[in-house]
């Protein structure tokens, strides 16, 4: 069994974002050479998300409004956490939006349905952060 691996680096501009990472992911299955098995992506901060949905603006919108609505931004003073950092609501929004994915690779592409694609959900941005992709299979 062959394993790959390999990181993407992300600073957003914004404290939020949503961006498309499966052409990332597309590239790192191709490069692996790894025709049949798994890649597991993963945010390697806890003030983030990967995650698998379609790729629709209204939708995007949604899940910050949704977001919003059961982990708010503000008023900063209503979490225990935010004493010295400010980002409470960005480590419960990862919690909701999960920390990983996996997907089959089945003759060198993933094997998805139809319209997922994979997603890096960032809460706390405006610094480096990174997400690993680990392929595993032969």
């Amino acid at each position: 069994m062959k394993s790959y691996r390999r990181e993407l680096e992300f600073n957003t501009q914004t404290r939020r974002a949503y961006i498309n990472i499966t052409p990332d992911v597309e590239k790192a299955v191709r490069d692996s050479g790894i025709k049949e098995g798994l890649v597991l992506v993963n945010a390697m901060h806890i003030t983030a998300s990967v995650f698998i949905n379609d790729d629709e603006s209204g939708l995007h919108h949604d899940f910050e409004a949704w977001l919003e609505k059961i982990a708010p931004e503000k008023p900063y003073n209503q979490y225990r956490h935010n004493g010295f950092e400010d980002n409470a609501d960005a480590h419960l929004k990862r919690q909701v939006m999960g920390r990983e994915v996996t997907v089959a690779v089945t003759d060198g592409k993933l094997d998805f349905g139809p319209w997922e694609q994979i997603f890096y959900g960032e809460y706390d941005g405006k610094r480096r952060k990174r997400v690993l992709i680990k392929i595993i299979g032969e």
